[in-house]
């Protein structure tokens, strides 16, 4: 029994690490910063902006300056990436961000999708366009996440589903704050 769990907890332990170390080469592929990193970069009083980019629209979330609470903040159509882009950039300036968190897809078992290859494609255009740091956070489950949050709250299902893109922005944002500040 003992040697059972003990292969059990080794096993679990080889899937975690397996998944830190895929993480940390598709940052590295991708030329983006991790979560640590951005920490150094930030200051105390910095906001930054979460985004679940999905295939039809942009969910946008915004954290207040000590970083304690992820607010939804809007959804954009995703038609035009240069409407987007000069949305973007206004957001920025207006509210003072200064990092972005970025959703990234990755598959239950930790591989990389077409989503997420998409979303990394994305990033590495927004990088380009902005002048501020960009880091991917795991999203897995986040619209799953934040369509139960909404379940909870009694909230009526139009209503759902029409905010559910910046609600999982939200999500995803409130997740990094939560690992930035511990």
């Amino acid at each position: 029994r003992d040697s059972c769990q003990f292969w059990y907890m080794f096993y679990c332990f080889k899937i975690y690490c397996h998944m830190i170390f895929r993480s940390i080469i598709i940052i590295e592929k991708y030329n983006m910063i991790t979560i640590d990193e951005l920490k150094l970069k930030i200051d105390k009083k910095s906001r930054l902006l979460g985004l679940d980019l999905g295939s039809k629209r942009i969910g946008l979330s915004i954290c207040d300056d000590k970083r304690t609470v992820a607010t939804p903040f809007k959804t954009v159509e995703k038609d035009d990436f240069n409407k987007f882009i000069n949305e973007l950039k206004k957001i920025i300036q207006e509210n003072n961000i200064d990092g972005i968190i970025v959703g990234n897809p990755i598959n239950m078992d930790g591989s990389i999708g077409p989503s997420s290859q998409s979303v990394n494609d994305v990033c590495r255009n927004i990088e380009q366009k902005v002048n501020i740091p960009i880091c991917l956070w795991d999203e897995r489950l986040s619209t799953v996440g934040a369509f139960n949050i909404t379940s909870q709250l009694d909230v009526n299902v139009s209503k759902k589903v029409k905010n559910i893109d910046k609600n999982a922005a939200a999500f995803i944002l409130q997740g990094a704050i939560d690992y930035i500040r511990n």
